[in-house]
């Protein structure tokens, strides 16, 4: 019997699928799988155990919040 020397992390012991989703506390946690996905309230939840909000802020599994990162407007005012 082989083992595995890599244990999951709780955040992503939810993924049986490869490659295997990013952390939550990665830089890109966002490109995980959806496992919930409710528009009409304005969250989706990721495999590795982010809550997403449509305003672009999240929810960690550990309780930390990322505020919003939205990238700014740009108007073609001044043409």
């Amino acid at each position: 019997m082989s083992t595995n020397s890599t244990t999951p992390t709780s955040a992503t012991a939810c993924c049986r699928h490869m490659p295997l989703c990013p952390p939550a506390d990665a830089p890109d946690r966002e490109a995980a799988r959806l496992t919930a996905h409710h528009p009409e309230q304005g969250w989706s939840l990721l495999c590795n155990g982010v809550l997403l909000f449509e305003d672009t802020g999240e929810l960690l599994p550990d309780g930390q919040i990322v505020n919003p990162h939205r990238s700014p407007v740009t108007t073609a005012a001044g043409r």
